[in-house]
């Protein structure tokens, strides 16, 4: 596998001094890419990748990115970089992705893998680091997926992102600080933050409930109490219903076929329900008891949870049911402030030009729609008179044809020879 020197751990002019890009791609080489992207053969079937910028785009050549091709796929491929840890220092890990075609369901995260991966047999069940990034599936999920691998089990984020669902670009940004906090940014906007270990379960929790603590037996945490002093009055008890006294008995009733008549029930107005004493103040209240808590002595803190030890690999792993999602603008770095201005400069500086171009398909699209209806409205009238002037012209040949010969007269008749009579008859 070819590595592309220029792109891994060089410092760029226009970033940041002390910043180190791992990895960063743009796709801007044509069918070159290919050279640094290896599709996996774990499975025959997985969907292709084709290079493009799509339906539509800010820049025809700088928003061409790597799209999903094919209906109800699995898609693998990866893109292998000089091994580095991220010990005692930021990670950023940065891209683009647009979901085009009014995705439905599927992936548009990136897993970022150990150096030790088989890039030719990658596939759902390989062990990574990171995935980062959105997933949609029908109105229910639509979020941005962080997920840690720490000591070889996956982690998901306990708190619910939301990611974009709109068919533009957008740009999602993850940071991991040694401080073991995180952000995750959309658009270069914080839409999430906050600590490793209270938002991941990583550890076992901190505290515990003490075994040995039970609420007393005389601990009264009722609020309120039933007045003792309040009694029921004695004309509370009516009945629920009452017969109907306006009711009457029909005059055809027969108390042998139909037995005896009783009146219908109706509500009660008088009826007040069922009698409770009223609440006051519990003198002897106590509180909620709160069961009290010990140090769980099979938490261990852990300040390297942020760390991984030899990043190498940065894979698109998912699955699609309808194609058409484009994925641009890779970069993993060390740096905030590195990724920020590379994210403004790429989309950034493409995402009005492409907002205006969509807007202005859809404006074209909508003006051929109505032109098509109007056409196809007027073709409509067009079949409506001619079948007019079809049924008129019929309708006079049909008069035509049915005018009726005059009868012979009577001298006429007399003048019929016998044949002639016997012919007319």
């Amino acid at each position: 596998m070819q590595v592309a020197v220029a792109l891994f751990a060089v410092l760029l002019a226009g970033f940041s001094a002390d910043a180190t890009v791992y990895f960063k791609e743009q796709f801007l080489d044509g069918d070159a890419w290919s050279s640094r992207w290896l599709e996996s053969k774990h499975k025959s079937d997985y969907g292709k990748w084709k290079l493009t910028s799509g339906k539509f785009f800010g820049d025809a050549e700088k928003d061409k990115g790597l799209q999903t091709s094919q209906d109800a796929r699995f898609y693998a491929v990866s893109s292998r970089f000089e091994p580095f840890s991220n010990e005692g220092k930021p990670l950023v890990i940065q891209f683009t992705v647009k979901h085009e075609q009014k995705i439905d369901c599927g992936g548009g995260y990136v897993k970022v893998f150990p150096a030790d991966l088989d890039q030719a047999d990658m596939h759902g069940d390989s062990q990574y680091y990171i995935m980062f990034g959105p997933d949609i599936c029908g109105y229910s999920t639509k979020k941005v997926h962080v997920i840690f691998n720490y000591k070889g089990k996956n982690h998901l984020i306990k708190k619910e992102i939301k990611c974009k669902d709109d068919e533009m670009t957008h740009l999602y940004t993850l940071i991991l600080q040694p401080d073991q906090t995180y952000e995750v940014k959309i658009d270069n906007e914080k839409v999430e933050s906050g600590s490793l270990e209270e938002d991941w379960d990583f550890l076992p929790s901190k505290t515990i409930k003490d075994p040995e603590a039970k609420k007393p037996e005389d601990w009264d945490d009722r609020a309120k109490i039933d007045d003792p002093e309040d009694s029921r009055p004695e004309d509370w008890d009516k009945p629920e219903n009452i017969p109907d006294p306006d009711a009457k008995k029909p005059d055809d009733w027969d108390e042998e076929m139909d037995g005896e008549w009783e009146p219908p029930m109706i509500p009660n107005p008088e009826y007040k329900g069922e009698w409770r004493p009223k609440q006051i103040d519990n003198p002897n209240y106590k509180g909620v008891w709160v069961h009290p808590e010990i140090d769980n002595p099979e938490y261990t803190p852990d300040s390297s949870i942020y760390k991984f030890d030899s990043i190498g690999v940065l894979g698109l792993d998912l699955w699609q049911v309808k194609s058409g999602t484009i994925f641009d603008n890779f970069l993993i770095t060390d740096d905030v402030k590195t990724a920020e201005e590379f994210g403004t400069e790429t989309w950034g500086a493409t995402k009005e030009p492409e907002k205006k171009m969509k807007e202005k398909q859809e404006e074209e699209e909508r003006k051929q729609t109505e032109e098509e209806k109007s056409k196809k409205d007027e073709d409509d009238d067009d079949d409506d008179d001619e079948g007019e002037d079809e049924e008129e012209e019929e309708g006079e040949g049909e008069e035509e044809d049915t005018t009726e010969e005059p009868s012979p007269t009577e001298d006429e008749e007399d003048e019929l020879s016998p044949k002639d009579v016997k012919d007319e008859l």
